[in-house]
């Protein structure tokens, strides 16, 4: 993929760095080499000597009464040390979940989804494990099925969690929903009067796996004060403390977590998986387990993103102004309510997209089904909105007669413009700027293969390697988005992180070590902290602790929200760690030097100097054998949960913006789709990694190409049962798929962040999408209102 990078703007509130390292360098990634060389150490390859391994047995239905469960013959096979089902649960607690605990550890009477976990067994081989689950014998008796929303809300519908009564179950208008937000501005019926054009269209967002390459895993270790000690890939070490510690009967200090190596996570792994069923084993059985999913595991062992329905209205005058939107979003949450309160809220908030709009009537809600559980992946809930209205976007435009990218210039938001929400965003937001960028990017040359000659690559035509096209037939399209993400949790949670950052002497070199509890999933987080460290104290010599919950919580990898908030709190407790330094200096040499007590005093070069440049002391000098300790919180400005009646209220922290042109070659007699590529422009507020900025950005825009052209989970809508759950049926770009994806950064700071960052991981995700999806639209002349295109909607063979 190749990247052409420009930076623009001045940064504000950033400390100026001179020390080899630091933040605005392109430091390279520790676990880097590592990784490419495949001598990285993943969860899955843990191995303790004596450890058994864990297998769960899971449900062949998606809804359906347990009449019995016999493991008579499972529990005789030689090698087997233990099997589990509900009964043998030890505590009180038998659920979790995130926000609502309604997920059953093992099943309690009754499955409700396809793959729920029943039984689990521990032996001394995998393949042992495997056929003893194999050989657990239940007795279902099947119920009726709730799969869409006509079956979810009728009136006789089946409840899939009858008697709940979460914090959300009193506003909602029906059980099977899982949380509604409403969101009310302006006045919608007349502001509909002065539109002279008025669309609208009904869109389809298919069930996307987060497909991360390193299936869920761990290693639970029992210990001699009966605790356990947990080893495992994960986003949130302490929301899986949380939600363990409870079902396993157990205080949190005697449930000890490490995080091991992660291979990717894109939300799958912010819910529990395999972390509670391995330690039950362990404790069960006294000895180690392991616990490793296959593919086909996987795809049943976390969450996915939701599909969604969307009905939206726009109108517009004849000089292109909006006048209104009303929309309906319905998000299918599944049989668990995982995430689905907080996706509801922000696709609501977030689904007028980076517009004004002053008159909207919006609705969003997260249905229970017996489709399989979905919740956080990356955009989490903007990602299905940003699809509908940059699908109307283009719509209006057409109507109009004016250029797409011209008409979103001319309605798009700006630092001062007020949110649905009535939230004011405070901070800039260039949306018509990144849009004239990827419009004015040259394009790339047309039908290649006609003017290479001999050196032609297949490779370039729609259908690739599989030669299935020699240019017949071929068009080209081309297509603009852009799209609006928060970052940070939202809605009045209490969103903070926590850093241990300790400064000493080491063989007469000063040290700095930063302890977190962040999960390293591949975002680059401990670069960043290093380079945070370095440019705060001065050093060049940072080591970064294990993440554990030894040290507290870091909140999720997730939300675009580290670099801001971990990083912002391992900002601030270096500023308090040099601020320490500093007054041992004062003790010790103040008398010698007046600018000890008047000056402005920084750590640059392992030295402390003036801001003059004046070199005062060493760092090794002061500190000496003294060791500066620190462990302290950081929190974002607060936030307010959405009014429940009219969805007002200042609910999120920061917003960040992309903007994507994609350029597609269409065989529009075979259905397939090439595409060219795919230029954005993100404004991130401050590289701190410039490397891993565009990688970030690079890695979201394939997400949402992949969600464009193909990636679906198939759920069968007779039997609620998932029909592909393997990468031979699960398509997902590979890098003959992937095109050239120049990236164009903007840098102007938010004020009320940590050096000015915004959050970036998630947006560029967003607009590939439908940027995607108007390309080819603009090569076929079809509406192509649903996700992914099959070449069957291209060809008219569905």
């Amino acid at each position: 993929m190749a990247q052409n990078t420009r930076t623009v703007g001045t940064p504000t509130n950033v400390t100026q760095n001179h020390t080899k390292g630091g933040i605005g360098e392109s430091t390279l990634r520790p676990d880097g080499t590592l990784k490419v060389t495949g001598e990285f150490a993943y969860s899955s390859d843990m191995w303790h000597e004596d450890m058994l391994w864990g297998q769960t047995l899971r449900s062949t239905v998606a809804h359906a009464e347990i009449v019995s469960i016999d493991i008579s013959e499972a529990l005789a096979m030689p090698g087997v040390y233990s099997v589990l089902t509900y009964d043998d649960l030890p505590a009180e607690m038998k659920n979790y979940g995130l926000e609502i605990q309604d997920t059953p550890v093992l099943a309690n009477g009754r499955v409700r989804h396809h793959g729920e976990p029943v039984a689990l067994v521990a032996a001394d081989h995998p393949e042992t494990a495997r056929r003893a689950a194999a050989k657990i014998k239940i007795d279902y008796k099947e119920l009726p099925l709730v799969t869409d929303e006509a079956s979810a809300l009728a009136a006789d519908a089946p409840l899939i969690h009858p008697g709940r009564d979460d914090h959300h179950s009193g506003h909602v208008p029906h059980p099977n929903i899982v949380h509604r937000q409403p969101i009310i501005r302006g006045n919608v019926e007349e502001a509909r009067k002065r539109a002279d054009v008025i669309v609208e269209g009904e869109y389809t967002f298919g069930m996307q796996d987060q497909a991360f390459l390193g299936p869920e895993s761990g290693l639970a270790v029992p210990s001699e004060d009966g605790g356990v000690d947990l080893y495992v890939a994960t986003q949130w070490l302490h929301s899986d403390l949380q939600q363990i510690a409870p079902v396993l009967g157990l205080p949190p200090e005697k449930v000890r977590m490490t995080l091991s190596g992660v291979g990717g996570a894109f939300g799958g792994r912010e819910d529990i998986s395999m972390q509670i069923h391995a330690c039950l084993l362990a404790l069960a059985t006294n000895k180690p387990v392991k616990i490793v999913y296959n593919r086909f595991e996987s795809f049943f062992g976390h969450v996915h993103r939701h599909p969604a329905k969307l009905w939206y209205e726009h109108g517009a005058t004849k000089d292109g102004k909006i006048t209104h939107m009303k929309c309906k979003i319905v998000l299918d949450g599944g049989a668990y309510a995982s995430a689905s309160p907080a996706v509801v809220g922000n696709a609501s908030s977030l689904s007028v997209g980076p517009y004004v709009i002053d008159d909207v009537d919006i609705e969003a809600i997260a249905l229970y089904t017996n489709n399989p559980p979905c919740g956080a992946m990356r955009g989490f809930g903007a990602v299905q909105a940003c699809f509908a209205y940059e699908a109307q976007m283009d719509k209006l435009a057409a109507k109009l007669g004016m250029d797409p990218v011209e008409f979103r210039q001319l309605n798009a938001m700006e630092m001062g413009t007020i949110m649905p929400t009535g939230q004011v965003v405070d901070s800039p937001a260039p949306v018509a700027e990144l849009l004239r960028r990827v419009k004015a990017r040259p394009l790339p040359p047309e039908r290649q293969w006609e003017t290479a000659g001999e050196n032609a690559d297949v490779r370039a035509l729609p259908g690739g390697l599989s030669n299935t096209t020699h240019g017949e037939g071929v068009v080209r399209g081309v297509g603009y988005a852009v799209g609006i993400k928060n970052v940070g949790f939202s809605e009045g949670f209490d969103d903070y992180s926590t850093a241990r950052v300790r400064l000493e002497v080491i063989n007469g070199q000063p040290v700095a070590m930063v302890h977190t509890a962040m999960a390293e999933v591949g975002q680059g987080g401990v670069t960043v902290h290093a380079q945070i460290a370095r440019t705060e104290l001065g050093v060049t010599q940072v080591t970064i602790h294990p993440a554990d919950t030894q040290v507290g919580s870091a909140g999720s990898t997730s939300a675009s929200r580290q670099t801001y908030m971990t990083g912002g709190a391992v900002k601030n407790t270096c500023e308090h760690v040099r601020e320490a330094l500093l007054e041992i200096g004062r003790r010790k040499n103040g008398s010698y030097h007046p600018a000890w007590a008047h000056a402005e005093l920084l750590l640059e070069g392992g030295k402390v100097v003036t801001d003059g440049g004046e070199v005062l002391a060493d760092i090794a000098d002061i500190l000496e054998d003294e060791v500066i300790d620190l462990e302290l919180e950081f929190r974002h400005r607060p936030t307010v949960a959405f009014d429940l009646k009219t969805g007002q209220g200042d609910g999120h922290v920061q917003y960040t913006f992309a903007a994507h042109r994609a350029v597609v070659e269409v065989d529009t007699e075979l259905g397939l789709v090439k595409v060219v590529e795919l230029a954005t422009a993100q404004d991130v507020g401050k590289a701190l990694n410039m490397l891993s900025v565009v990688g970030q950005i690079q890695g979201g825009t394939t997400q949402g190409l992949g969600v464009a052209v193909m990636e679906e989970i198939i759920v069968d809508p007779k039997t609620a049962k998932v029909r592909n759950p393997s990468f031979t049926d699960y398509l997902i770009p590979t890098i003959l798929d992937t095109p050239t994806i120049p990236v164009d950064v903007l840098e102007l700071a938010d004020p009320n962040a940590p050096y000015g960052l915004r959050g970036l991981g998630e947006a560029p995700t967003l607009s590939s999408t439908p940027a995607v999806l108007a390309a080819i639209r603009a090569a076929t002349g079809l509406e192509l209102n649903k996700t992914p295109i099959r070449p069957e909607a291209l060809t008219g063979t569905l």
